[in-house]
């Protein structure tokens, strides 16, 4: 399960590859460490695992009392555990000897780790008692605990409780209000027994909701495996627009009944203040196993003013200037923040290639009205690419990144995140990537304050 989380990963983020060298062109040492400072300030650093280990406790939601008991296949969910790789369940015959520990219970029935979102979907068909325990903890990337186990929750469960098999969506598209994400990214709890799923957009409600069969209303569809699926359309027509999901089995069959039905809103209007444009770092996700629909991970979620995430993950800077006209010119915004280049640089482009598509997206925005505000762009670290992706980096990438950061710090309006998550060794901290490429929770954290500090500076 993990290799096909990573595979996920890869082809939606595009793991194309760095070039390598020791030092940063244009960028001095004693610069950086006054970089790192300041950043400090800005934002806190992760706190250690030794200090977390009882806070990284995730905390049950699914509850099952004796009044209203579970079927032999309920589904499991609890609060997710930032910075969570993966998570392990475990089944117990009665409470633990050792609540919220790292150690399994005695009383062990059954634990697994192959659970790579917030919920579990339990078989309990060769289950005869009609109650169960379960906790639930949070892993790293190599299996170790990232915090104790949870509070066991007590279950009931009924043979003659009736319950429809189903995905459970995860994904809340309109956030806290925030507008929707241009290229919307669908997330789920998993079927038990079931990899390939099939999402479907409609423009009204289904007329036959938790059915089997495709609604007539639909406008689009898309078959994956695992728990998520990014949208390649963008979503800008405005208007209501409405999201369920149902497994397929390998003989093309339906492995149960659609979702619920979910619904997301876009308004245009949303997006006149500030636009966000990039990549993948742009669209959200991290960790691994996070996609841009866990909007913890998207550093727009910490800005203290409005934005529209008009990020796609994947794109290069060539494909980001190509898509301006069709992408940001229906929202024109007075502001746009652009953070690209990422992926050309990794995938052997030239730094004079990604700076002349860093200059098209400027030149457009300016001929439309619109203020481009660059970002410098984030380091990579190798080691922890290799580690976790198996991608090869090669000799040259600082100085192709130094050429292009240098050319986005001659800018009229820019911001400078770089330096703020470059370590001693001009490299993206571990404590801040567990992939090396993609920045968690933290660095979303800091480049959202590294922004909010600056703001007033590049908008006056």
């Amino acid at each position: 399960m993990i290799k096909r989380t990573l595979i996920v990963v890869v082809a939606a983020l595009t793991y194309t590859i760095f070039p390598y060298t020791t030092n940063i062109s244009g960028f001095s040492w004693p610069q950086q460490r006054q970089a790192q400072a300041a950043a400090e300030k800005i934002a806190p650093q992760p706190a250690k695992l030794s200090d977390d280990l009882n806070k990284r406790k995730p905390v049950p939601t699914s509850l099952y009392p004796a009044q209203n008991p579970a079927g032999k296949r309920p589904m499991l969910t609890w609060t997710a555990v930032p910075g969570a790789v993966s998570y392990e369940i475990e089944l117990l015959s009665r409470l633990p000897e050792n609540p919220n520990g790292l150690d399994y219970s005695r009383y062990q029935i059954m634990a697994t780790r192959n659970i790579y979102a917030p919920g579990y979907h339990c078989d309990l068909l060769t289950y005869f008692k009609n109650r169960i325990y379960w906790r639930v903890r949070a892993l790293d990337f190599d299996g170790n605990p990232l915090g104790v186990f949870s509070d066991a929750q007590e279950m009931f469960i009924s043979a003659r409780k009736q319950q429809q098999i189903k995905p459970l969506l995860t994904a809340d598209l309109n956030y806290r209000g925030m507008p929707a994400p241009l290229y919307p990214v669908y997330a789920w709890i998993p079927v038990a027994g079931v990899t390939e799923y099939e999402v479907e957009l409609l423009r009204q409600p289904p007329e036959n909701p938790n059915g089997a069969t495709p609604s007539a209303h639909r406008i689009w569809s898309k078959r994956v495996t695992g728990f998520d699926c990014y949208d390649d359309e963008p979503r800008i027509t405005p208007g209501k627009y409405y999201w369920r999901v149902r497994g397929i089995k390998p003989t093309d069959e339906p492995a149960g009944f659609f979702s619920d039905t979910a619904e997301f809103v876009v308004d245009l209007q949303r997006g006149n203040y500030a636009a966000t444009l990039g990549d993948s770092i742009t669209h959200g996700g991290g960790d691994i196993s996070h996609h841009p629909a866990d909007w913890e991970y998207d550093y727009q979620t910490y800005l203290a003013f409005p934005t529209v995430n008009l990020g796609k993950s994947g794109d290069t800077s060539r494909q980001i200037a190509e898509r301006f006209s069709q992408d940001v010119l229906p929202y024109h915004p007075r502001y746009l923040i652009i953070l690209a280049g990422t992926n050309s640089l990794r995938s052997g482009t030239p730094a004079d290639e990604v700076i002349q598509d860093l200059t098209s997206i400027s030149e457009q925005a300016l001929a439309a009205g619109i203020r481009p505000i660059f970002l410098t762009i984030p380091p990579i670290n190798p080691n922890a690419m290799q580690r976790t992706v198996q991608a090869q980096t090669v000799a040259n990438w600082q100085q192709e990144y130094a050429r292009v950061n240098n050319f986005i710090r001659r800018q009229p309006y820019y911001i400078d995140i770089a330096p703020y998550l470059t370590d001693t060794n001009g490299e993206l901290p571990l404590s801040y990537s567990i992939d090396g490429l993609h920045p968690g929770i933290e660095a979303k954290k800091l480049i959202a304050s590294i922004i909010n500090a600056n703001w007033d500076r590049v908008t006056r």
